[in-house]
């Protein structure tokens, strides 16, 4: 049996005894209440304190929980209650659309899959949860990246790969894609990614009117979009899809 690892024991420790206890605990305070040395206590103060997990009051010298403790646990409750709120209606509109659909957040410089309905029909699917996609080159990234600002300053920071003769990378000719994104209200991906793919997305708000993620419906090229044109009525149900899900998010009306 593997064995517990003591560091990360005594930090999990000290972040539930400043959760449950006073607003601000002193060194004293924090080294007393978990049986350890001072020495010890600050040096796991200090690391947690590096990364964002706890603060320290400069007039006390008194610690508190930080800032990115709780951008964390937003995130995990925003994620799960996107896939929750979205669940009925991607499944509505993969049996709509005749294709997959994926609901996808920003995460790590890229867009990760956080649910995904598979196309309705009896071909072979692999399921796609917790796999990652481009933001710069995929309909679900490009969304993001017109309305989130950390993901238009990470695609813009960062090295736009081409994957195919499709794909767009140079900086101003994507900031005029981005800009029609926004004109528009969605996205698409011609085969900038994937060969024989297309896809079209648009984006979920919360009820800050904040971008959260984006839905998508991917398939063949051929269907989604035959001749070169993408299908409007596909377009149509992803955009209604997207604000249902806003709206249930207590977004409002787009």
């Amino acid at each position: 049996m593997a064995k517990n690892i003591q560091s990360l024991e005594r930090a999990a420790a000290m972040l539930r005894l400043l959760a449950g206890g006073e607003r601000r605990l002193g060194l004293s305070d924090i080294a007393s209440s978990l049986g350890l040395a001072k020495g010890t206590a600050h040096g796991i103060l200090r690391t947690l304190q590096l990364e964002g997990f706890v603060e320290q009051d400069a007039a006390s010298g008194r610690y508190q929980l930080g800032a990115e403790l709780l951008r964390l646990g937003n995130s995990y409750l925003d994620v799960h209650e996107l896939r929750a709120r979205a669940l009925v209606w991607t499944d509505d509109l993969a049996r709509s659309s005749g294709e997959s659909v994926h609901l996808g957040v920003l995460h790590q410089h890229g867009v990760l899959i956080v649910h995904h309905v598979f196309r309705p029909d009896d071909s072979r699917q692999v399921l796609e949860v917790g796999a990652m996609q481009p933001l710069h080159s995929t309909a679900l990234g490009k969304v993001l990246s017109a309305y989130d600002p950390v993901a238009h300053s990470e695609v813009m920071e960062a090295e736009r790969r081409s994957f195919t003769a499709r794909t767009v990378t140079a900086a101003d000719e994507f900031e005029a894609v981005l800009d029609l994104i926004r004109a528009q209200g969605w996205a698409a991906d011609a085969e900038e990614t994937w060969e024989g793919v297309a896809a079209v997305s648009a984006p979920v708000h919360d009820r800050r009117r904040m971008p959260v993620g984006a839905v998508a419906v991917t398939g063949a090229v051929e269907r989604v979009a035959p001749g070169g044109v993408l299908r409007p009525e596909l377009i149509a149900a992803v955009r209604d899809c997207a604000r249902a899900v806003s709206r249930d998010l207590g977004a409002g009306r787009f």
